[in-house]
């Protein structure tokens, strides 16, 4: 919980800059289109606060926004241009600033989750989606939470339901959300299969994965007996061959996803396996992350006694995120890459 404090009019502190170095992409396209901009530092409105920004973590969502793909996405984040240019959603750093009618942060205290725009050196979020920093979490490891670790959080224990003894298949260990699923479902005393990509199998079984495959050379039915519980994360593989690896009575989370086309990409996906769920005793749903404070530091409480800790595969500055974005749609994090202005 945040600590109290009066309710604020605006305060923003003088010496603060008017313009801030920002990562932007003024069109939709891949990690070419990025570029380094000075532009305006923003201000908070009502309920929010201004974030001098100490990290910021990648998260898969941060590439669906720079290519505008699925096109069904345009509808909220611009039709032909994106309506916010730089780009970003996790963070953590430093209150500088709070906006109207907030109470519980103020001016130096150290807060993290989610702000539009984040790969900068200013970001505004809204209260309703930080939580104040723990003394023992870092900048960068609380960077990974607002997004990748709260949706690990929700497909693995809210909406997947881990439960001890449980036979728990995630697909996709080795990347930003992956990763803190593996940990999770372990972290609950399920036996964890995780599927990576053969070069990463070292890095998920130290995540507590009980055994890995490679998904390149291991097919669904290749993997060992049904599972409780299957995590698919950013994969593309069907709803009927997920659902063929569930126990009767098994369940199917999708997070994310690939291909599907252009038009409905990923999302064409969960819709099938809602038809599909009418159909058949095994549970199959879908999860996308919604950030709240009180999931932040649920997961941030967990990091800060060392049952959960973030892989991070690279730290690097604002000059260095089209690499990073490059990396990551390439599938060469270990983890995720954060970025440090």
């Amino acid at each position: 919980m945040p600590p109290s404090s009066q309710e604020s009019s605006v305060t923003v502190e003088p010496d603060l800059p008017t313009t801030m170095r920002a990562v932007t992409r003024r069109v939709y396209g891949g990690p070419e289109v990025v570029d380094i901009e000075q532009v305006p530092r923003p201000d908070p409105g009502p309920g929010e606060v201004l974030v001098k920004v100490a990290a910021a973590g990648l998260d898969r969502a941060t590439l669906h926004l720079l290519t505008g793909l699925p096109y069904a996405a345009r509808a909220a984040f611009g039709l032909r241009r994106p309506r916010q240019p730089v780009l970003g959603q996790q963070v953590a750093g430093q209150v500088v600033a709070v906006g109207e009618g907030v109470s519980g942060y103020a001016a130096g205290d150290r807060v993290f989750g989610t702000a539009a725009g984040s790969l900068a050196e200013f970001a505004v979020a809204d209260v309703a989606t930080v939580a104040t920093t723990p003394e023992s979490v870092s900048d960068v490891e609380a960077s990974t939470i607002g997004v990748s670790g709260l949706t690990a959080l929700g497909a693995v224990v809210t909406q997947g339901r881990v439960q001890k003894g449980e036979r728990v298949l995630v697909l996709g260990g080795s990347g930003a959300v992956g990763s803190f699923a593996v940990q999770l479902a372990a972290r609950h005393g399920a036996e964890v299969t995780a599927a990576c990509s053969g070069a990463k199998t070292e890095f998920v079984a130290g995540l507590g994965a009980h055994r890995t495959v490679d998904y390149r050379t291991t097919s669904l039915a290749q993997m060992g007996d049904p599972f409780d519980l299957i995590i698919d994360i950013g994969g593309n593989r069907s709803v009927g061959r997920l659902r063929s690896a569930l126990r009767p009575e098994g369940r199917l989370v999708i997070v994310g996803g690939e291909g599907g086309g252009p038009m409905l990409g990923g999302i064409q996906r969960n819709f099938w396996a809602s038809i599909a769920n009418r159909f058949t005793r095994r549970e199959l749903g879908w999860f996308f992350s919604r950030t709240t404070s009180q999931g932040c530091a649920q997961l941030a409480e967990e990091i800060s006694t060392r049952t959960i800790v973030p892989s991070i595969d690279r730290i690097v500055g604002l000059a260095e995120a089209s690499r990073a974005l490059t990396a990551m749609q390439r599938g060469e994090l270990r983890g995720q890459a954060v970025i440090c202005p």
